[in-house]
């Protein structure tokens, strides 16, 4: 079962746009849906003319908020990309520790059909933990291709503990966008696989780049909308 309630809160970039859930053109609006891990939450940003939808949810210590979900919730409507940024029950339901894997799938898996309800192709994406629920699934739940943001290849501190058989199984065109000093696996420590990767210079686990680093924040989180931007451009 699905709820959807029109926020009035009109798509950053100012596009009017395709109703994303059952809301109005052009206007933000928030879908809960319940699934077998308890109510999830779906915020739209929804494309004028979408030829496709982006779904990127959220990782195990942090919400829709991250800087790098809200800078492609901004831009990508304006190129024909509707943006689903997606809430785990677990953070709906306000607890700070994120459940097992298997529950996250479940989540995942319980609202795939109201993402796929517009018709449109649908990207699975997220970072970090969000990352690996997409590429668990992808296959499964007929994912047009994977956006991997973060991707935790292993623990900090313990790189055989890796899980790059997760994004080697992905099974669908999949892009990686990963910062060059992020401790959960360092873009040079990916295996050789048929995805793309792109590297954010200087960026830790939520692309955050140092002071002293040659590049400003700004252009850091450019780097992962442009890179987003073209990749989506050559899937439809």
């Amino acid at each position: 079962m699905t709820r959807t309630e029109n926020t009035g809160t009109p798509t950053l970039n100012g596009a009017d746009g395709a109703d994303g859930a059952d809301g109005a053109a052009g206007v933000e609006n928030t879908e809960t849906v319940e699934t077998a891990a308890g109510t999830a939450r779906i915020t739209w940003r929804p494309a004028d003319e979408a030829r496709l939808v982006l779904a990127v949810s959220h990782g195990a210590g942090g919400g829709i908020e991250a800087r790098d979900l809200q800078a492609l919730a901004a831009a990508l409507p304006a190129h024909g990309v509707s943006v689903a940024l997606v809430e785990q029950p677990w953070r709906v339901a306000g607890k700070k520790v994120a459940p097992a894997p298997k529950t996250l799938d479940a989540g995942w898996r319980g609202l795939w059909p109201a993402l796929a309800a517009r018709g449109l192709p649908v990207v699975s994406g997220g970072r970090s933990a969000g990352a690996r629920v997409a590429c668990r699934t992808a296959t499964e739940l007929g994912a047009a291709a994977v956006l991997a943001l973060s991707f935790p290849l292993h623990p900090p501190g313990r790189p055989e503990r890796s899980r790059a058989e997760e994004l080697l199984g992905a099974g669908v065109p999949t892009l990686v966008v990963q910062g060059g000093n992020d401790p959960f696996g360092k873009p040079e420590e990916f295996p050789a696989g048929s995805y793309g990767i792109v590297e954010v210079p200087y960026g830790d686990h939520g692309f955050a780049v140092p002071k002293r680093a040659p590049i400003a924040q700004e252009e850091a989180v450019g780097i992962i909308v442009d890179a987003v931007v073209e990749w989506t451009r050559t899937l439809f």
